[in-house]
């Protein structure tokens, strides 16, 4: 990782295979407090809607961002792996995160939460941060992942869309986690144009949300 202020790539050799990161320094005159390490969800890469907008907000608050891609995604694959060869992926790549010599918030978007939920304590994470968690496949509330979210051991913060067909905010079980909810939002943050609010505010919502726990942290 630079110690500048600039980007970098850095490719990570792992048991599942080559993972990459794209560091987004802080760029705060006191420096960084720590490093948000979010991987994507099984859809997708981290050109999200949400994972852009942390990246760019972020770091300006002292937080160093560092975007994770699984190998599944390094490589090309269109589908992702059972979650075992994610976490394995994600375990791989942690001793990476941790070079800054930074308290580390693991964090992910929908599989990418859900693995960051299952090895945060084993791995010594200082927080979770999961966005959009998919609590159960759509219309199967019965298929619960909660045990994963209430599982974590650490200091845990969700940011879930109102309208998340994979779990809306009021589904959510009790439990020692703070939620923040972006209302009308789908699995992606998006927004309808006649009912919802702006894009640029749901991003701002989320975004807000999350500078504002991660101050709270250190």
């Amino acid at each position: 990782m630079k110690t500048g202020r600039e980007r970098e790539t850095e490719t990570v050799d792992t048991e599942a295979g080559p993972a990459r990161i794209t560091w987004c320094p802080a760029t705060n005159t006191q420096g960084a407090r720590l490093v948000l390490a979010v991987g994507h969800g099984a859809g997708g890469g981290v050109e999200t809607r949400d994972l852009r907008a942390l990246a760019a907000a972020l770091p300006a608050h002292g937080v160093t961002v560092a975007l994770v891609e699984q190998p599944w995604r390094v490589a090309g694959k269109k589908v992702a792996p059972a979650p075992k060869t994610l976490d394995t992926g994600w375990r791989g790549l942690w001793p990476a995160l941790t070079v800054p010599g930074l308290p580390v918030v693991a964090g992910g978007r929908s599989a990418g939460a859900r693995v960051a939920c299952r090895t945060a304590t084993e791995l010594g994470a200082h927080a979770v941060l999961a966005l959009a968690f998919p609590l159960h496949p759509p219309g199967k509330p019965e298929k619960s992942r909660g045990d994963e979210l209430l599982g974590t051991g650490v200091p845990t913060l969700v940011v879930q869309g109102g309208n998340d067909p994979f779990g809306r905010p009021a589904e959510f079980p009790p439990g020692e986690y703070e939620l923040t909810e972006v209302p009308y939002a789908d699995h992606g943050f998006a927004v309808p144009k006649k009912s919802g609010p702006t894009e640029e505010r749901a991003m701002e919502i989320l975004t807000t949300a999350v500078t504002g726990w991660l101050s709270a942290l250190v």
